[in-house]
């Protein structure tokens, strides 16, 4: 494409050089820079691609855009304006024949529950028929293509490209996790949303955000100004959780058709009965088109939460009710989603990707109604994220389970011992005691917390003890398959390892199990 047609996007603009150029290439990269390249220099939270302008150059770049004029270079057309990351989202909508116009892309959004809702409406969508590709957490994939998801919402760039990779393929429904930071960082500008839902805004991402203010504001953002230029506007639609105290804000200052949702109170989708145990949730629900009985292997009233979202956008896009139900109840789990991991002994455990205050509370609230035995939680928190958090999660831990294990999360580069002493801040307001390693009995007959740093001991340590009819919950990275210490990446399954635990379990008499994992701390 022509520099110059590509540039028709950028209101404001100063172009210095040839207009004409032939453009075969994008890239925010300078690795990805290829001959006859546009380059897009953005401002990362830890790079600026300002200064890699002079490499992207040297690789083929022939015109790039920028925030500020670059020194001593020749050759290459410059184009600046005031904001880099506005620009790359509209040059590559221009690049690749704006995808998302004939595409119904569904976004979600929300502290919590995306994940779970998302895999809920991909059912529902192939149940209905529909060819249906999912962006989120876990995974992009479609058809038989699957990409392990390096963010929650990938850069615009990426998403114009894997969007039109998915039409290409025959695609004509995606689902889309959409996160606060993607919002923020205009990663989702030039999209057209036919469908937006809000699931719940609690505490999380305030490194990044500051306040819950600019958290709420960043989220709306789908709402209140991506959602009405979705095309038009009697077709596309808001799902919004009306049980959220932030959905009324979002009510009045959105403009397409609202579907809300809720557990508590009446709404266009609500509960007229249900039933919540280990087995699953079973439910009779009322839509606008009618009511449907569903039975659903998850868990929890946050997962029929996620269910209720889920009707709400299949209702929006006209799936029929039984197309709906058929979708919710095909789904088995979702990895790393309040996740069982079997086994002969009679305890339950549980692998969730609860990371924030909020969703932890809901984990345990749910398995303190339904655990016949004590309440064992392995958990902590990451590294260079929200501090504030720390202490809240670490008082939950303590109200809700009989033994809290604080080990590391991802510590990233910070000193594990210094976020554990800032979760232990708040598990002691609890009133739990602390037991230490050399506590070798085992007992812990008074609810407590005890520290063990290393996750892999920790998880075996809580498997050890557990006994019949116990819960066992091993919290914070779900789905992950990694862990991060410093800057590197090294492989940690917490599934796996909790597998790995109870086989071993299985093996040797509990009594001996218990004494060499307390003696090794």
């Amino acid at each position: 494409m022509k520099l110059n047609d590509l540039l028709k996007v950028i209101e404001d603009k100063k172009v210095i050089g040839d207009r004409s150029l032939e453009v075969s290439r994008i890239a925010y990269n300078s690795k990805d820079i290829g001959e006859n390249s546009l380059f897009v220099a953005i401002k990362g939270t830890k790079s600026d691609g300002h200064s890699f302008i002079h490499e992207a150059i040297s690789k083929g770049a022939r015109a790039v855009v920028v925030e500020q004029l670059p020194e001593d270079i020749k050759d290459v057309t410059v184009i600046l304006t005031h904001d880099t990351r506005l620009a790359l989202a509209k040059i590559a909508a221009r690049f690749y024949n704006n995808p998302s116009s004939d595409l119904t892309l569904v976004g979600i959004t929300g502290t919590n529950g995306k994940t779970t809702t998302a895999y809920l409406v991909e059912s529902i969508f192939r149940k209905a028929g529909l060819k249906t590709g999912i962006i989120g957490t876990i995974s992009y994939r479609y058809g038989e293509k699957s990409i392990p998801a390096s963010m929650t919402t990938p850069e615009s760039l990426d998403l114009q490209r894997m969007l039109t990779e998915m039409a290409e393929d025959g695609v004509t429904h995606v689902v889309m996790e959409v996160s606060s930071h993607a919002l923020d960082l205009k990663r989702v500008e030039s999209l057209h949303f036919k469908a937006g839902v809000f699931t719940n805004l609690t505490q999380d991402h305030l490194d990044y955000h500051q306040t819950m203010e600019h958290y709420f504001k960043s989220k709306a953002i789908l709402f209140n100004r991506l959602l009405p230029k979705g095309g038009n506007k009697r077709i596309s639609h808001a799902i919004l959780n009306r049980d959220d105290p932030y959905s009324k804000t979002l009510s009045e200052n959105t403009t397409p058709n609202i579907i809300d949702y809720s557990v508590k109170n009446q709404a266009d989708v609500f509960p007229a009965h249900a039933l919540l145990t280990l087995d699953g949730i079973s439910a009779e629900i009322n839509t606008p088109k009618g009511s449907l009985r569903v039975k659903s292997s998850l868990i929890g009233e946050f997962n029929l939460y996620n269910i209720l979202a889920a009707i709400g956008v299949g209702i929006s896009q006209n799936i029929p009710l039984k197309d709906i139900k058929r979708g919710i109840e095909s789904l088995d789990s979702v990895p790393g989603r309040f996740e069982q991991i079997e086994n002969k002994e009679g305890i339950s455990i549980v692998v969730d990707y609860a990371h924030t205050s909020d969703a932890l509370k809901r984990a345990l609230e749910t398995i303190s109604r339904i655990s016949k035995g004590r309440i064992i939680t392995v958990f902590g928190c990451g590294g260079d994220r929200d501090r504030l958090k720390r202490p809240i999660m670490g008082a939950i831990s303590g109200k809700y389970s009989d033994l809290s294990i604080i080990t590391s999360d991802n510590p990233r580069t910070e000193n594990p011992n210094t976020i554990i002493e800032e979760i232990k801040e708040g598990i002691k307001d609890s009133g739990a005691r602390e037991y230490h390693h050399t506590d070798s009995t085992g007992n812990f007959s008074q609810k407590g917390y005890i520290t063990i740093v290393d996750r892999l001991k920790a998880i075996r340590f809580a498997i050890d003890m557990a006994k019949p009819k116990d819960t066992v919950l091993i919290a914070g990275k779900g789905h992950e398959d990694y862990q991060i210490v410093g800057n590197k990446r090294t492989p940690f399954n917490d599934r796996q390892e909790a597998r790995n635990a109870i086989a071993e379990r299985e093996k040797v008499l509990p009594s001996k199990c218990l004494r060499s994992t307390t003696n090794s701390q």
